[in-house]
């Protein structure tokens, strides 16, 4: 497989029309899941350790720069609104909140920060760090891992080259490979792909062993606008077998499904 920054299988794209382009991109992104799926069990070992300690009251940040940190911080951000979980699961981008929107020079080349960026949330022994990278050599990222593997914390990396350097880091670590870009070197494009349905997997897979689901449905979820309070209201409706009304005052008055359910029960 070839590496990240490995050229290009397509050429001369700005003469390709634009179904041409599109063709394309998707077929680089019809690679992702078959890659994925090599590493099922990587996947796995990383969610029960990362479990375990969450279980336990630690938390799993996951630590990344440019694409890679930005992935990171959009999939712990939804662990809220899901699941009601805040700070649980943190996204640490190098270059601070700035760098989700614009680039910070030279932020990643910082072997030291990521750590120092850490104890802002007084790191313990019981989480877990997760650091993200396409190319799995990211300064940022790869000092953080071994500093927090030092320090007695569990490691994992998510890339998408093999034998790199963060796989000699960190305890796990998760390749997928992608290979080539469809534009040489654009890893926010299939590598990116690839990164956000692996830490929706183990987000999503965390979340529901917390007991943050019941069956197949977001009962912690935040009720934070008409669409999320009509499908509380119907979820209620479903599992209590109450009329509409009483299923959305029951809702409102408890904040979330599982208290309503609770209380209900009471």
């Amino acid at each position: 497989m070839k590496h990240t920054e490995a050229e290009s299988e397509y050429n001369n794209l700005e003469k390709l029309t634009i179904n041409e382009l599109l063709t394309g991109i998707l077929q680089e992104n019809s690679k992702v899941i078959s890659a994925i799926e090599v590493v099922l069990p990587v996947i796995k070992e990383v969610v029960q350790q990362c479990h375990t300690r969450l279980e336990a009251g630690g938390r799993l940040f996951y630590i990344g720069a440019g694409t890679s940190g930005r992935l990171g911080i959009v999939d712990a951000s939804e662990c809220l609104p899901t699941f009601g979980l805040d700070n649980v699961i943190v996204g640490i981008i190098a270059g601070g909140d700035t760098a989700i929107r614009k680039a910070v020079e030279f932020a990643e080349d910082d072997t030291e920060q990521g750590w120092k960026d850490l104890q802002n949330y007084q790191i313990s022994k019981k989480d877990c760090i997760l650091g993200i990278s396409a190319s799995g050599k990211t300064p940022y990222v790869l000092g953080t891992l071994k500093t927090a593997k030092e320090q007695g914390l569990y490691t994992a990396g998510l890339v998408c080259n093999v034998d790199s350097p963060i796989s000699k880091v960190a305890h796990h670590t998760i390749e997928v490979l992608t290979g080539a870009e469809f534009i040489t070197g654009s890893t926010r494009m299939k590598a990116g792909t690839a990164q956000k349905i692996v830490l929706n997997m183990i987000s999503t897979s965390i979340m529901i062993k917390l007991g943050r689901v019941k069956g197949n449905k977001m009962i912690n979820m935040q009720l934070t606008n008409q669409k999320l309070i009509e499908r509380g209201t119907n979820m209620l409706i479903e599992l209590l077998n109450l009329p509409y009304q009483e299923a959305k005052t029951l809702l409102l008055k408890h904040g979330s499904v599982k208290e309503a359910l609770e209380m209900y029960k009471k």
